[in-house]
């Protein structure tokens, strides 16, 4: 026998060689050390148990010992019991019917596959939680099923479900309110800032999102973009009609979709003349209705049966999901950053009157908006097969849409919690600190030299792009009206007033 083995879905992911993302926990058991160890890497963690702990040698054994120990992993629970005979699941729930684990591995079979197993019903004894709350973000309530005796208490529904673990990260979150925390923030300011605030952080974010696809708008093109973002105030964007009018709205109208995508998408990166480096592969066409169909239900769940649940976990559940599910041929990431500040609004998580420039905070930490999409996006390139042709059209073959149905998106909320965090804590001060300066200075400009607001702005803006001072160029062109002196004053104006040091 070997020293160390593995256990619970790690054993069932190599004794079915299921192809599946990996989980945050993996379980080994030692046949020669009597100490449980625990190692934390690259955000996984691997526990090694002593001897004791060893489940024994069926399915039934490791399927309790995974959900005991390793927690509930759907995207592994969907790939094993699409492979597994249904009569290992029977003699599971008859050996032990009342048991808590074997209740809600029942649940959930029934619940993945649409498929009942041939057992009686559970006819007595209390309700158990699906997802204990003390370790996962759940509905306030949940629904009850007579069947197993179970309370139902996922986020999401069969087509899409994410699961959001309730990690230290995530609940030091539950101590942070950002409202308070921005009302506290708006009230240092003079009242007088406030609108003029708003109208900037909204211009800021919607020049930050297009700068995060390194993309150049024109004015008109950021102008719609910015409409747009005020109307995520307004009601709630989370249904295919309204995201369709959006992407219509904020994209090249030859690139505008009157439907879900019917062509293969991918994100990749020219490396040569005839080489791509694929960054990610988005679902099959084939499946986006469904993936949709079951994130936008899932939305709703939270929004009728998740009260208590906090905004940041719901926007990054809908927000990054729809990202991941890609379902337009462009727009895609403006509209995911759109919907975290919906989502946010939906949720009274902001103020009235102010905006979260979210895309700027991320925008300044490039690496972890990566990170937060590539912890999905990279372990799922390898299990996918694909081809390009020449045309660079791609084709994927094999079933992959539970892939993107089961996620495990708990890095995707701690990421944007931290996003948020810093956002309120020090970005959102920063911007009203500069509007004020930028009053002060023009200002003081104007005692110098009285000239059109037009004028004033331009060369404001054209002194911060050259380190706080006039081009030799630009003077020549736009400013020859000006005389030394008064130049002198004005680029020193510039530097003390709008230049950290």
């Amino acid at each position: 026998m070997k020293k160390v083995r593995a256990a619970g879905y790690q054993f069932l992911i190599e004794h079915f060689e299921l192809r599946v993302l990996p989980n945050w926990h993996k379980s080994l058991v030692s046949f020669a050390g009597t100490l449980k160890t625990v190692v934390l890497e690259d955000g996984f963690e691997t526990t090694t148990f002593p001897a004791v702990r060893w489940p024994g040698e069926t399915v039934g054994d490791h399927l309790e010992f995974a959900l005991k120990y390793d927690g509930v992993n759907l995207g592994i629970l969907s790939a094993l019991f699409s492979v597994v005979d249904a009569t290992e699941i029977v003699l599971l729930v008859e050996s032990k019917p009342t048991g808590k684990y074997v209740r809600r591995i029942w649940f959930l079979y029934e619940f993945l596959t649409g498929q009942s197993v041939p057992v009686k019903d559970v006819t007595q004894g209390n309700y158990i939680l699906l997802l204990e709350p003390d370790e996962y973000y759940t509905t306030d309530s949940g629904i009850k099923v007579k069947r197993q005796r179970v309370v139902n208490n996922l986020l999401g529904c069969r087509e899409f479900c994410p699961i959001v673990r309730k990690t230290d990260i995530l609940s030091s979150m539950e101590e942070s309110n950002f409202q308070q925390r921005c009302e506290e923030i708006i009230e240092s300011y003079p009242p007088e800032l406030k609108r003029r605030a708003l109208s900037y952080l909204y211009t800021r974010e919607a020049k930050s999102s297009f700068e995060l696809e390194h993309l150049k708008p024109s004015a008109s093109r950021t102008e719609r973009f910015i409409v747009s973002l005020e109307m995520a105030t307004k009601r709630d964007f989370c249904n295919k009609e309204d995201l369709i009018e959006l992407q219509n709205r904020i994209v090249d109208k030859r690139f505008r979709d009157l439907d879900y995508r019917k062509n293969q998408n991918y994100i990749g990166q020219m490396i040569s003349f005839r080489d791509q480096r694929i960054h990610f592969v988005c679902p099959k066409p084939e499946d986006v209705e469904s993936l949709m169909t079951g994130l936008l239900t899932s939305h709703l769940n939270m929004m009728e049966n998740a009260a208590a649940l906090p905004a940041v976990i719901q926007a990054a559940i809908v927000a990054f999901g729809f990202v991941f599910l890609h379902p337009f041929e462009d727009g895609n990431g403006r509209i995911h950053r759109f919907l975290i500040h919906n989502i946010l609004f939906l949720k009274n998580a902001v103020p009235e009157g102010l905006m979260f420039p979210v895309s700027a905070t991320m925008l300044k930490k490039p690496d972890l908006y990566d990170y937060a999409l590539e912890a999905f996006s990279r372990p799922l390139l390898s299990l996918l097969k694909f081809d390009l042709d020449e045309f660079g059209q791609m084709k994927v073959t094999g079933d992959t849409g539970n892939f993107y149905r089961y996620i495990d998106m708990t890095v995707q909320a701690e990421v944007l919690f931290e996003f948020l965090k810093t956002t309120v804590d020090h970005e959102l001060e920063l911007e009203l600190d500069f509007l004020v300066d930028y009053d002060r200075a023009r200002k003081a400009i104007q005692e110098v030299v009285d000239m059109p607001d037009q004028k004033l702005d331009l060369l404001i803006k054209l002194c911060l792009q050259n380190g706080g001072r006039l081009s030799t160029s630009k003077r020549r062109t736009l400013f020859d009206f000006l005389k030394n002196d008064e130049l002198e004053k004005i680029e020193k104006i510039v530097q003390k007033k709008l230049f950290s040091v």
